[in-house]
């Protein structure tokens, strides 16, 4: 049974493994004791940017967090407390296919760490590798029936990339990609996995310039009555005018929730911390700023107030 999700959802994620390990700080894994400090430590940073956004005005009921049990496990735990919704990947960091991330053992982890949702994030274009496109379809049924028949929220993350062929067709842009084929690949995408049972409350996907491109995907995820699944934007790591346009398209169709913005939110203000360039405080003040930024746009491309927000 699906449990759905209907409820304004704006998810600061920093879940990002390697981007930290070896994007930010250069680390090759296995990491030292110290060095896993020093990721954590930059996560705290990110959270208490979300906290500092919520103290100003964001609602707590609307916003949440995306973040790793490796190096997050404090973290969620106090956002679990504070009645913030949690969210958790389940995917192995890095990898062209799903896998669950702690094996076998996957269940046990989701139990222990108890979250809103838990989220895989899974690369499938419906043109290409047929083989492992079935593989990850029935990993991704066994998660969505755990998820459903335990009472946590399912989120799927679908990165559609271009396949070599698609790439051709577009002449190497990806611009032209992303506006010409990846809006019908992702419904594409969508109804095969429906198909083949996998069924998320909440289907986070790349933005989309056209609001008929997020009215078609909506109603693709809410197909044969599945009226209470809801979708949010990703950031995709896009400048902040991307983030924007992509807000401002989907925000104004039913059924488009919030969304889940990451790297655009936060990377800036850690480099600038790991750099000396900027206090704790003031990449803190950074981070809570970009996350407003994108509650205000998404609620006043609604119509709305902002929720309050200062």
């Amino acid at each position: 049974m699906r449990l759905g999700y209907d409820r304004p959802l704006y998810v600061l994620p920093f879940d990002h493994r390697a981007s930290f390990e070896t994007g930010l700080f250069g680390f090759k894994p296995p990491l030292t004791r110290e060095q896993a400090a020093m990721v954590a430590a930059m996560k705290r940073v990110v959270y208490d940017g979300f906290r500092r956004a919520l103290d100003v005005g964001v609602p707590a009921e609307a916003a949440g967090i995306l973040v790793d049990e490796e190096f997050g496990a404090g973290i969620l735990r106090d956002a679990r407390e504070r009645g913030v919704v949690t969210c958790v990947p389940v995917e192995r960091s890095g990898r062209e296919e799903f896998a669950f991330e702690y094996g076998d053992r996957w269940k046990d982890h989701v139990a222990a760490v108890a979250p809103t949702f838990v989220k895989a994030l899974v690369r499938y274009n419906p043109e290409g590798d047929k083989a492992m496109n079935r593989r990850q379809a029935a990993r991704l049924r066994v998660l969505s029936d755990h998820c459903h028949g335990t009472g946590v929220r399912f989120m799927f993350e679908l990165l559609v990339p271009a396949t070599p062929a698609q790439s051709d067709r577009q002449h190497g842009d990806a611009g032209l990609y992303d506006r010409d084929e990846r809006p019908a690949l992702m419904a594409g995408a969508i109804k095969e996995l429906q198909q083949a049972g996998v069924e998320p409350d909440i289907w986070k996907i790349e933005g989309l310039d056209r609001r008929a491109d997020c009215e078609m995907l909506v109603a693709t995820a809410r197909r044969d009555g599945r009226d209470e699944v809801g979708c949010i934007v990703l950031g995709r790591g896009s400048d902040e005018a991307g983030i924007l346009a992509w807000l401002r398209a989907a925000a104004p169709v039913p059924g488009f929730l919030g969304f889940a913005v990451g790297r655009t939110s936060f990377w800036a203000a850690l480099v600038g911390l790991r750099d000396n360039t900027l206090t704790r405080e003031e990449a803190v003040v950074q981070i809570a700023d970009r996350y407003l930024e994108w509650v205000r746009t998404f609620t006043g491309a609604r119509g709305e107030s902002g929720h309050g927000c200062q």
